[in-house]
């Protein structure tokens, strides 16, 4: 009797964190997946020419997005600019967080932290249009290289790329930091001692138990560049990207644009499939 009752309040916080947590999480499901759910059966809505009423439902929509160059190209040039940034960012990334985890002391370190986590604390569009005004045509990028003969990028898919790459970088460093943390000193000290070479060290140990931190880091800045509509509607010129169309038919066709995101969605789903079989997850 005493062990049943002992068990009983052992397990009654569990279940008040339970309690507690449902309400939310409840919210979360009808207020995320619920909206979802109601934007992907809009994609199927077939509306009047000239009433812009609801009267049927089609697979026209997906017919275009699926089959139309145009979306081809756009889905493309959004998912190749997605992965640059990604790659980009790893490699930036990488050293700055493994400095940070394995060289810095505890002061520089925290300094260091609080320099990444910085362009955070500002707003989103305030770091776009800061960018938009650095790479105008009077801007300070072209103050400097115009005296040298040279002329800084137009707004265009590789200001696209640039902005992102620096927008989404502190996503990156902060999971490969903490994984790096994660890694015992004593395994590079141990490797070191059996005569293995830096370069070899960190080919056969730092590597592979990073890998997963890298994999978490880049869910961050690959589906963020993926949604993302503000960026390439403020220095992307006329380069069309997913979010952009969306957002421009939003209003006035509502179910292609409806139809066009279940393009990030799908490809998002395999990357994180993929990325849950390579541990990313543990690293959130």
């Amino acid at each position: 009797m005493g062990r049943r009752l002992a068990g009983l309040f052992h397990g009654r916080p569990r279940l008040q964190a339970g309690t507690l947590l449902a309400a939310p999480l409840g919210w979360l499901v009808i207020g995320y997946l619920g909206s979802l759910v109601v934007l992907l059966i809009s994609s199927f809505w077939l509306l009047g020419e000239l009433s812009g009423h609801i009267e049927g439902t089609t697979l026209e929509h997906f017919d275009r997005i699926y089959t139309e160059g145009v979306y081809r190209a756009i889905s493309l040039r959004t998912i190749g600019v997605a992965a640059a940034v990604t790659v980009t960012d790893a490699l930036l990334a990488f050293p700055i967080a493994f400095y940070m985890a394995k060289f810095a002391r505890p002061r520089l370190k925290s300094v260091m932290v609080v320099a990444v986590l910085m362009p955070l604390w500002s707003a989103y569009l305030v770091k776009v249009y800061a960018w938009r005004t650095i790479l105008s045509e009077d801007g300070a990028l072209n103050w400097v290289l115009n005296p040298l003969g040279l002329h800084g990028p137009d707004y265009g898919l590789f200001a696209v790329y640039l902005v992102m790459s620096y927008i989404w970088l502190p996503y990156m460093i902060i999971p490969i930091y903490a994984g790096l943390e994660r890694i015992p000193d004593t395994l590079l000290s141990a490797s070191s001692d059996l005569g293995a070479p830096p370069g070899h060290t960190f080919r056969r140990v730092v590597m592979p138990l990073a890998f997963p931190a890298i994999v978490a880091g880049s869910i961050f800045t690959f589906s963020l560049t993926l949604g993302d509509f503000i960026t390439p509607e403020l220095v992307g010129g006329s380069t069309q990207f997913i979010g952009s169309v969306v957002y421009d038919n939003f209003a006035s066709n509502l179910p292609l644009a409806a139809a066009f995101t279940t393009v990030p969605i799908l490809v998002m789903t395999i990357y994180l499939l993929t990325a849950r079989r390579l541990g990313a997850f543990e690293h959130l």
